[in-house]
C-alpha cells in the first residue's frame, strides 16, 4: 500500500510512552510502523488504533543493524516514505550499586538506548535525504535522566546523556538534507514503568518518597505537536514532566 500520507516509525511502540505516542500519531492521520521486541504487544497497539491499515507491525531489536534495516525497508516498501522517526525504545539496568553493575548489564542498556537510536537515525537519514519531498523529523526520547541521575542508574543516565549529543549532531548533520531533530525529556509519565513511584522511590539522601506522576497522554500530544511542525521550525529540546516531581531545586 503506497500512500502520500504522513508516515512515522515509533520504536518501543508496544507499551508506555511509545504505545501512547504511536496511537496519537495514528489518530492524527499518520501511517505508523510499530517497532518493538514483542509482536503480541505491537499487535495490541495496532488493534487499539483507529485504522489497522495504517499500522504496520514490525518486530524489531533496535540494537541489531540487520533488524533495524529490515524495519526501515519494510516501512518504505509499505508506505513509500518516512516523515517522522520517534527514537523511543529504551531500557534500564537493575537498580544496584554502580560497582555491582555487570558488563553484560551495561552493554544491554548501551545497545538499546544509544546504539539503537544511532542505528535508527542512520537508516532514517538514508530514506529522508533521497525522498520527494525531501527531509523529515527525528524525535529522540532523552528523559529527565539526560539532565540529572537517579541513584544507582549509571547505565541509563549515561546513555540518556549520550542521546543529547546524538540529538545535537543529528540536528547539525541533518541540515543539508532538510532533516530536523528534536529531543523530548520526559519526567514521571504515568506508565507501568513508573508505577513503583506511587509506593515510594529511592531519593539521593537515602529516603523513599512517593513522587507525583502525570498523564502519559500529555507526552503523546507533545510528540504529535513536534512531529507536525514545518521543517523550517524546530523544538530543539522540550522538557515535559509532572509539575511537582522532585527535579527543580535541591532536596
Amino acid at each position: 500500500m503506497r500512500t502520500q500520507q504522513r508516515v512515522a516509525i515509533v520504536t518501543g511502540a508496544g507499551s508506555g510512552i511509545g504505545k501512547h505516542s504511536a496511537l496519537a500519531l495514528l489518530r492524527d492521520g499518520y501511517c505508523v510502523a510499530l517497532a518493538g521486541r514483542s509482536k503480541e504487544a505491537l499487535e495490541a497497539t495496532a488493534a487499539a488504533g483507529p485504522d489497522a491499515a495504517r499500522a504496520l507491525v514490525v518486530p524489531t531489536d533496535v540494537g541489531h543493524p540487520d533488524s533495524v534495516k529490515s524495519l526501515f525497508d519494510k516501512t518504505l516498501e509499505t508506505f513509500g516514505r518516512l516523515d517522522v522517526l520517534f527514537n523511543n525504545a529504551g531500557m534500564g539496568a537493575p537498580g544496584v550499586l554502580l560497582e555491582d553493575i555487570t558488563y553484560e548489564q551495561w552493554m544491554a542498556v548501551v545497545s538499546v538506548n544509544m546504539t539503537g537510536s544511532f542505528l535508527c537515525t542512520k537508516e532514517a537519514f538514508r530514506i529522508m535525504k533521497d525522498q520527494t519531498p525531501r527531509g523529515g523529523r527525528i524525535i529522540n526520547n532523552g528523559s529527565i535522566s539526560a539532565h540529572v541521575p537517579r541513584p544507582n542508574s549509571a547505565p541509563y543516565t549515561a546513555t540518556k546523556h549520550a542521546i543529547t549529543g546524538l540529538t545535537r549532531s543529528t540536528s547539525l548533520d541533518g541540515r543539508k538534507y532538510d532533516i530536523a531533530c528534536s529531543q523530548i525529556d520526559i519526567g514521571n509519565a504515568a506508565t507501568d514503568m513508573t508505577q513503583r513511584m506511587e509506593n515510594g522511590i529511592l531519593q539521593p539522601n537515602g529516603s523513599l518518597m512517593v513522587e507525583p506522576r502525570m498523564d502519559v497522554e500529555q507526552v503523546a500530544k507533545s510528540v504529535v505537536f513536534i512531529a507536525n511542525l514545518p521543517l523550517d521550525a524546530n523544538v530543539q529540546f522540550m522538557t515535559i514532566m509532572a509539575t511537582k516531581m522532585p527535579y527543580i531545586g535541591r532536596g
